[in-house]
């Protein structure tokens, strides 16, 4: 259970991150429409035109998604420390998952190859982003870390052990 919920954390965590990258590149025009909004958008009713709400409602549903995608790791890495590319690696593939398959099938945006590539190619960075983010944050958020407390006076017990301290040189 905690790994599932330390993987809802750092997946809100990391949505929190790659929303912040989203808003830098609907601002230089990347986007056109930022994807949660558009998603939320394609639920209400007159899909045609912007709906009272859809922000709010878009909020809610990426980090709803960025949150169960964050658990699904989070289960997976039963509680170990996830090496940075596994969660890069993650984060190619929850996005591979969302502009290749979920996007076209519910009308939101054309498949990658047909779509703006400056558009994918933004969506892609901020998918590898929030798997790097979700990593480093899966991994802060662990239980079982390794003794750390104790690790530098047993590093440097062995180091007397093989280099003992030389003994001091009287000056005459």
């Amino acid at each position: 259970m905690r790994n599932l919920v330390n993987g809802a954390v750092g997946g809100a965590l990391a949505t929190a991150v790659y929303s912040a990258m989203l808003m830098a590149a609907d601002r230089a025009g990347l986007l056109e429409e930022p994807p949660p909004r558009r998603f939320a958008r394609l639920t209400l009713p007159g899909r045609d035109k912007p709906r009272r709400g859809e922000n709010v409602l878009g909020t809610i549903a990426h980090f709803a998604f960025g949150s169960s995608c964050g658990s699904v790791l989070g289960l997976l890495s039963a509680g170990q420390r996830v090496p940075v590319p596994i969660g890069t690696a993650y984060g190619l593939l929850v996005w591979y998952f969302g502009y290749q398959g979920l996007a076209p099938s519910v009308g939101a945006y054309p498949p990658v190859p047909k779509d703006r590539p400056g558009r994918q190619a933004a969506l892609l960075a901020g998918h590898l982003l929030w798997g790097t983010a979700l990593a480093f944050a899966l991994n802060r958020l662990r239980t079982e870390k390794a003794p750390t407390a104790d690790l530098a006076p047993r590093v440097r017990e062995q180091v007397r052990r093989v280099m003992p301290t030389p003994e001091p040189v009287s000056a005459r």
